[in-house]
């Protein structure tokens, strides 16, 4: 596989989180223009969800007569025309139209790459890859804090993220036919009978939803869980927050490496067990700095679980399969982050804080027994042919 291919998918994942990551600082001055309320955001989450599941879905079919360089072309091109959107907006309804326009690009972006990572790049690259998306999430808050701390307004913030893509839109336009030139290599397959694609597809779905659902809680309702349950202050509480997605970061960095060299299948086992135990750390009643520990050993023990389940899509549906496999599970995962943390948000509604922390415990053992169950029906192993 060429460097650079690896490189540009990297850089794909770090221009998909710019817009993810900047509508949240960009909002309140957003809202005020638009003379929308605060709350108005949560109404936008539904639409960009919404299309980003029906893109990952239809994906695995677009790949079967669409070119993957001109579906990555033609969707990053599509991104920056919603970005676009965004920076010139009149009203609410535009932004509405500006983020389905985005959902259905990144949707496909990120849909396609997994699937060209799953048969084509080592357990190394392709946490890199995902690693790359926390380092967009890390340089959009900050551009668009220099952009509005300099009152330059938002609008600027988002022309300047468009340019950003449209860089990357002009990259893939290029390399369009490096990426059908890079045939993936055949994978060792495991002696017996072929994959169950249908059992694997389902279980590989269920232990992608939990396994989000336990990260996108924590990402969207620890703050209040540290603050309100726990009783930290709020800047304490915050900086813990950022530290949970500063580790995850850093896992995605280090333990692919480890995965090639000790095996993908204790590595996942090994993470799905920090998992249970880091939401264990958070259920259970005791000082403040158990629930820290526990958030950053989660944190920790989910790094590496998306990219390497992508990476053995095909040992458990068959590599006919992969490429629709991939898109589907990344539909239900992008899926689960509006219906778990969102479940978790009724709980809280209806008892307290308190109850985060039990709710994340209940979704990580039910994503344990899925994960067990699915190990049995498929062990996951490194490629017997180096990938990369």
């Amino acid at each position: 596989m060429s460097a650079s291919l690896l490189v540009l998918s990297c850089l794909a994942y770090v221009s998909m989180a710019l817009p993810d990551s900047v509508l949240g600082v960009a909002w309140p001055g957003m809202s005020v223009s638009l003379d929308q309320p605060i709350g108005a955001l949560g109404l936008l989450l539904p639409f960009g969800v919404g299309a980003a599941v029906l893109s990952s879905a239809l994906t695995g079919r677009l790949l079967s007569w669409l070119p993957l360089g001109r579906l990555l072309s033609g969707s990053t091109w599509l991104s920056v025309l919603a970005v676009v959107g965004y920076a010139v907006a009149p009203s609410f309804w535009g932004v509405v139209g500006a983020t389905v326009l985005l959902g259905l690009a990144s949707g496909a972006i990120d849909a396609a790459l997994n699937a060209y990572a799953a048969s084509r790049f080592s357990a190394r690259q392709i946490t890199w890859m995902h690693a790359s998306y926390g380092l967009g999430s890390v340089v959009g808050p900050a551009v668009v804090t220099a952009v509005l701390s300099a009152e330059l307004g938002w609008r600027l913030a988002y022309a300047l993220v468009a340019g950003a893509q449209a860089a990357l839109g002009c990259a893939f336009l290029l390399n369009t036919r490096r990426w059908a030139a890079a045939r993936p290599r055949p994978l060792a397959r495991p002696k017996g009978p072929a994959p169950r694609s249908g059992r694997g597809l389902v279980l590989g779905s269920v232990v992608f939803v939990l396994q989000m659902g336990v990260e996108g809680g924590i990402g969207l309702w620890g703050y209040l869980y540290l603050t309100s349950a726990q009783g930290l202050p709020a800047d304490v509480a915050g900086l813990v927050v950022s530290g949970y997605w500063a580790v995850m970061f850093v896992g995605r960095l280090g333990l692919g490496q480890l995965a090639e060299r000790v095996g993908i299948g204790p590595v996942l086992a090994a993470s799905v067990a920090g998992i249970v135990a880091g939401t264990g750390a958070m259920a259970a009643p005791g000082p403040a700095p158990l629930a820290v520990g526990g958030m950053l050993l989660v944190a920790l023990a989910s790094a590496p679980v998306f990219p390497l389940l992508i990476l053995t899509t095909a040992d458990r549906v068959g590599p006919a399969q992969a490429d629709r496999a991939v898109g589907a599970q990344m539909a239900a995962a992008n899926g689960s982050n509006v219906l778990l943390p969102g479940t978790i948000g009724l709980l809280v509604e209806r008892f307290d804080a308190a109850v985060i922390g039990p709710a994340l415990l209940a979704v990580a053992l039910a994503m344990a027994a899925a994960y067990a169950l699915l190990a049995r029906l498929h062990p996951a192993r490194v490629p017997a042919v180096e990938r990369g």
